[in-house]
């Protein structure tokens, strides 16, 4: 597997690939950043963006949200992969705020415990959350980090996302993480991709078996 040296080597020259790395859901407030982050499990970033400026004109925080029906918030994101559970999570994840977590609004609670209690936030939606609105280090572990980390061997292939969320955390300081998670998605998303992978022209071929496999076989 891949020492703990070569791998941070390997983060920095992602880190040149993709200066201006960056979370590409629209925001405006955490609550939204929270509704966001759950439609776009299974999801395209940019077909979350899409849909929400209509939901959050609409609905554009938990007390707004927390009264609406149900039916409207599935028509304003009808264009999103299961919708129509999404809308009841994001629905019943308004109620629970103002009555449950009441106190903490506007903001959210900054526990991922307590954040993994609301429907449709598991530890990922919650890591995005905490790092993105309040600056608290994490990595959140999507499809594409996940699969760069087993490309790369700092893993095994059959590492559960928890795993590799571990192993992440001990081999990128603490004060790289957030950045550190971007600069691995969008390498992912725009380079090392799941189908046709640009192994040919990747900087980091070197370090990673994956890669020079995938070339001796096309």
């Amino acid at each position: 597997m891949l020492s703990k040296k070569k791998y941070l080597e390997v983060l920095t020259i992602i880190e040149e690939m993709f200066p201006q790395a960056h979370g590409e859901l629209n925001w405006e407030t955490p609550f939204q950043l929270l509704v966001a982050t759950i439609l776009s499990a299974q999801a395209t970033d940019k077909g979350v963006n899409k849909a929400t400026p209509a939901l959050f004109a609409e609905f554009p925080d938990a007390q707004a949200m927390a009264q609406a029906d149900l039916v409207a918030i599935e028509n304003l994101i009808r264009t999103i992969g299961l919708y129509k559970t999404k809308a009841k999570n994001i629905l019943r994840t308004a109620q629970l705020l103002t009555t449950e977590f009441k106190d903490d609004l506007p903001d959210l609670p900054r526990d991922k415990k307590l954040l993994q209690t609301l429907p449709g936030v598991g530890r990922k939606t919650a890591n995005v959350v905490l790092a993105e609105a309040y600056g608290i280090p994490g990595i959140a572990v999507d499809t594409h980090v996940e699969r760069v980390s087993k490309r790369l061997d700092i893993v095994a292939q059959k590492a559960t996302v928890l795993e590799v969320e571990e192993k992440l955390m001990k081999m990128i300081p603490e004060e790289k993480w957030i950045q550190a998670h971007h600069h691995l998605i969008f390498f992912g998303r725009y380079h090392c991709t799941a189908k046709k992978p640009k192994c040919a022209a990747c900087p980091v071929l070197d370090y990673c078996k994956f890669g020079k496999n995938y070339l001796k076989n096309e």
